[in-house]
């Protein structure tokens, strides 16, 4: 073996040996950890829920603001502003919400069709911060809360169906501001199953998810007027929470 020989093969080894400890490093990286996805943060705290954020624990959280247009023109401030707050435990993700809509619209008494279209709150949860399509599975959940409570959601048959379990509601409205608190449980949406028995995640310090909130603001159309949400949302559609988990924040358990 002559030398150029030799000084080739050792080349080839050295080449071999850098990709196998640097390419790990490069797959792993999360998706959830790149640059996109926007930053939000938790604290910790159970408060008890009656539509009237009083619990002194929500003093420990932040007011974020709800003003990101999805969905048509910018509304007035008397027309519609929001902002919310998350908190978290064991067992469950808390978010209260402060809505300030000067009309409150339900004009689909069945809750399961175009319910969008009603005013509504949505939370977006996805569990692994994973990202990806969940227009029709549990890869993430896409929850519009209802003004009465209800709870809908379209699962992998392609149907909207009622997720009431999932969420336990308070709303109090005075005047042209309503309180919503909620408390959501966590799913696995790889283990879940529809009808089965479903165990909720607990919940751990700097555990990561994906989140996004909006409102579905509807004045006296047909169809809403506005979608308001908490992500900035690059590009024409900004109306892809419902399909595209990649666009929601990216949620730190602090």
């Amino acid at each position: 073996m002559n030398r150029d020989t030799i000084i080739g093969l050792s080349i080839a080894f050295l080449t071999v040996i850098f990709i196998l400890f640097q390419t790990p490093k490069t797959r792993l990286q999360p998706e959830s950890s790149g640059p996109d996805r926007q930053p939000f943060a938790a604290a910790y705290g159970s408060p008890v829920l009656n539509g009237l954020a009083d619990d002194p624990v929500w003093q420990t959280a932040e007011w974020l603001p709800l003003d990101q247009i999805w969905i048509g023109a910018p509304p007035t401030a008397d027309d519609f502003s929001g902002r919310y707050k998350i908190l978290w435990d064991e067992n469950n993700l808390y978010v209260l919400a402060e809505i300030t809509d000067d009309t409150l619209i339900d004009i689909h008494p069945d809750g399961l069709v175009n319910y969008w279209d009603d005013d509504c709150l949505e939370i977006f949860v996805d569990e692994d911060a994973s990202g990806g399509n969940h227009q029709f599975g549990y890869n993430a959940f896409a929850y519009h809360i209802a003004l009465d409570g209800k709870v809908a959601d379209i699962g992998p048959d392609q149907k909207p169906h009622y997720y009431d379990d999932h969420c336990t509601v308070r709303r109090v409205t005075t005047g042209n501001v309503s309180v919503w608190e909620v408390a959501i449980k966590i799913f696995d949406g790889n283990k879940y199953d529809d009808g089965g028995d479903n165990i909720p995640k607990m919940l751990k310090r700097n555990k990561k998810m994906g989140f996004a909130l909006a409102y579905c603001d509807n004045d006296h159309s047909s169809e809403r007027e506005n979608f308001i949400g908490s992500v900035r949302v690059e590009g024409e559609d900004k109306n892809r929470g419902w399909i595209d988990a990649g666009i929601f924040g990216l949620l730190t358990l602090k």
